[in-house]
């Protein structure tokens, strides 16, 4: 897969695609349906599919402090696109100058003169440029001058309801992490280097991998059972624990993952994290010997829980 970061990269032999833009947040079954769409119409065209995605996500830059939790982070959007077999990605900058683009433009120099797309797909309600002027009839009618069409997502719909980012991150919030995987077609998964914490875990008995998130939120917050997948031996089950440990006074979400029956060092590795089931909501204690035997229970509970797991199929 070709990553094209900024509009500046984009070269002649770019042009000519079948293309889609949107936010891509989780990469869900709603977005795998509209790759299958876009993969079905490259390969009767001859062409590459491209999606079109945009960094910091629009309503990140119009609304930095209430900003809703990612999902995914571009780097973990990036391997998951690269799994459904996308071959181009263009990342557009969404800073001032882009946001107050007019929309003609955006499909003259982006979508025509850029890309060449040939076939668009897009939601109905797909609002772009500057005011939010442009919409799908826009596009429509610059299809038909251009010579590219323009047709709406595929809708996929599970127990009633449209999948969408919004309903996983409600399914995350509410600890549903058997809907949350049911949405997504795979178990919500974080990704992140290991570094050197405070090394506090040790000192009661419990040492964690520490996991570098580079996110203000998260959609998840407590104690799980996980696995963890990138390193020699895969999957290792561990409890993770994803907050800001208030027993000791943090403030900033660190991702902590006890690995069970597990001693090898780890700093610097690339590790994903797959949450499987969540015991409670993070809590402030009184002392930290409270705090190591409630470590100790959820320990115990995440051994039950894996002694009794079975995945129905490959999540790797």
């Amino acid at each position: 897969m070709e990553f094209i970061r900024g509009r500046h990269n984009l070269k002649p032999p770019h042009r000519g695609c079948v293309a889609t833009i949107g936010n891509f947040d989780g990469v869900h079954l709603g977005h795998q349906a509209v790759i299958g769409q876009l993969a079905e119409k490259a390969e009767a065209l001859n062409l590459p599919t491209q999606v079109i995605l945009f960094e910091p996500q629009p309503q990140e830059f119009f609304q930095p402090d209430a900003a809703i939790p990612r999902l995914t982070r571009l780097r973990e959007k990036l391997l998951a696109l690269r799994r459904y077999s996308v071959d181009r990605v263009l990342c557009l900058n969404f800073d001032a100058t882009f946001a107050n683009m007019e929309p003609e433009e955006f499909i003259r120099s982006i979508l025509v003169d850029g890309l060449g797309v040939r076939y668009l797909v897009v939601g109905d309600d797909f609002r772009f440029g500057r005011k939010r002027r442009g919409d799908f009839a826009m596009l429509a009618a610059a299809g038909q001058r251009f010579g590219f069409q323009v047709v709406n997502m595929h809708t996929v719909s599970i127990d009633g309801e449209r999948v969408s980012s919004t309903r996983i991150r409600a399914a995350l919030a509410a600890g549903d992490l058997n809907l949350a995987e049911k949405l997504l077609g795979r178990p919500y998964r974080m990704c992140g280097r290991v570094g050197h914490g405070d090394k506090l875990g040790r000192t009661i008995g419990f040492p964690t991998a520490n996991i570098q998130l580079h996110r203000k939120v998260t959609p998840i917050r407590g104690i799980f059972a996980v696995e963890v997948f990138g390193l020699k031996t895969e999957p290792l089950a561990g409890a993770a624990n994803i907050g800001t440990r208030p027993t000791v006074g943090g403030t900033r979400t660190l991702l902590e993952v006890h690995l069970l029956d597990f001693n090898q060092d780890i700093y610097g590795a690339d590790v994903q994290v797959n949450f499987l089931h969540k015991f409670r909501d993070e809590k402030k204690f009184a002392s930290l010997e409270e705090l190591r035997r409630w470590i100790e229970k959820d320990v115990s509970d995440v051994r039950v829980f894996f002694k009794n797991y079975h995945p129905a199929r490959p999540i790797n």
